[in-house]
């Protein structure tokens, strides 16, 4: 979007900055929900798996339990983004949060491995499925939500803050996994502090129910609804037939966002406890830092975006990923600078997360929104989330840049993205915010 553009664009309403607040806060803690599995990994190794069983192995079986949930995505997007499409954007979005509470509740209050066996694993197991569903209803139902909710000309910013409040639930989690290092000594943790997490994950989810019952439906489906007498049979079909070549974009920028978010937030914190021996605390300290900083690099990003266009934004982030990427590795590996400071920097390098919503909610038209993004989203985070992480970390003694090649190449594929799609007359969105 021309500059002139942007500065005729409305000011969100007070009433907006409420609606935009609420769906960050209560996916912040959602997210929270989902990702304070990935904080204590080493710790649910030890607790979950027999203490025979090789150290690599019982790491290598948590991050599959981990990585599980993401492949849960698809079932439960593509369900929920039906009803979406048909029943309005805010019961899902209700619903979403309550299924990922309450196997967070139930993990902490479950039995281990000394305790029922092998029947341990296979439990926490069956609630990662369940949380992993929840989730894959939950970004593009927020996305679409809040792009709905936002006037035009603004929908960069409110997606970038969006995302933002996403990501705090990362830091919530890094926050959380922190305090427990400093008050609890390890054997603690394995003991009984472990739990204290997962507790407050349930509380959370309650609290996120709460909050999202003060929101309202989007004027967008309402519109649709007063429009039409019914919705879409299925979205889905209508998805796959009839906007096929939004697909792949689609497909694509998700795994550029899941790469930037496995690396900063999964990876690199496991990374710096087993190949660069730091300690719980201060990886989770370092951990902070990086989001706080990725925080703040998707509400810029969203900003950039209602300034130049999300095509334009998208291409711009794509190549500052490994930028920052490969000055937190270079600081790790050859001390360059303080890592504090490389981390906060590799958090605003990932601003791309704060531009794909932009772009994905152009793709596709409004009846069909939320199925259009929830399929590609997921079946794409899905399929990329679990095995990047594992691979990733089983590379990582060949060499300590592999993260910082993998983003290089991610970056390149949004680059050549936004280069090859941006001109394409049938993704551009049209003025309501639904693709032409």
């Amino acid at each position: 979007m021309p500059a002139t553009a942007s500065a005729r664009a409305p000011r969100l309403s007070r009433r907006d900055h409420r609606t935009l607040a609420l769906a960050a806060l209560g996916g912040a803690l959602e997210i929270y929900d989902f990702i304070i599995f990935v904080f204590f990994t080493l710790t649910l190794s030890e607790l979950f798996f027999p203490p025979e069983m090789p150290e690599w192995l019982r790491l290598l079986q948590s991050f599959g339990i981990f990585v599980t949930g993401y492949l849960a995505r698809p079932l439960g997007g593509i369900l929920m983004a039906h009803f979406a499409d048909h029943l309005g954007r805010k019961r899902m979005f209700n619903l979403s949060i309550l299924l990922m509470a309450l196997p967070c509740l139930l993990i902490g209050v479950m039995p281990t491995y000394a305790d029922i066996g092998y029947a341990a694993p296979l439990l926490l197991l069956a609630l990662r499925i369940l949380q992993g569903a929840a989730v894959g209803g939950e970004v593009p139902s927020a996305w679409t939500f809040v792009a709905e909710h936002a006037p035009a000309g603004r929908r960069g910013y409110a997606l970038g803050f969006l995302q933002a409040g996403l990501t705090f639930g990362y830091l919530l989690g890094a926050l959380t996994a922190s305090l427990l290092a400093e008050l609890y000594s390890p054997q603690d943790i394995l003991d009984f502090a472990w739990r204290y997490p997962f507790l407050l994950g349930g509380l959370f989810g309650v609290i996120g129910v709460w909050l999202r019952r003060w929101l309202s439906e989007t004027p967008v489906f309402l519109a649709l609804r007063a429009r039409n007498a019914e919705p879409v049979a299925f979205p889905l079909r209508r998805v796959l037939s009839e906007h096929r070549p939004a697909l792949i974009p689609a497909a694509l920028l998700t795994c550029v966002l899941t790469s930037a978010v496995v690396v900063l937030v999964v990876v690199t914190p496991t990374v710096m406890q087993k190949s660069f021996a730091m300690s719980a605390g201060q990886t989770f300290a370092l951990s902070s830092v990086g989001i706080v900083f990725l925080n703040l690099g998707c509400v810029l990003a969203g900003l950039l975006v209602d300034r130049i266009g999300a095509w334009r934004a998208l291409a711009i982030y794509s190549l500052l990923l490994p930028l920052g990427i490969g000055g937190l590795y270079a600081s790790l590996v050859g001390q360059w600078g303080p890592v504090w400071l490389a981390y906060a920097l590799a958090g605003l390098s990932c601003g791309v997360v704060g531009v794909v919503p932009s772009v994905m909610v152009g793709l596709f038209p409004a009846s069909i929104r939320v199925s259009g993004i929830s399929f590609t989203y997921n079946v794409a985070y899905a399929l990329w989330a679990s095995t990047t992480p594992l691979a990733l970390i089983a590379l990582m003694p060949w060499s300590p840049w592999v993260c910082v090649g993998f983003c290089l190449i991610m970056g390149v594929v949004g680059a050549l993205t936004a280069a090859y799609f941006s001109g394409r007359e049938s993704l551009q969105m049209a003025p309501d915010g639904a693709s032409a």
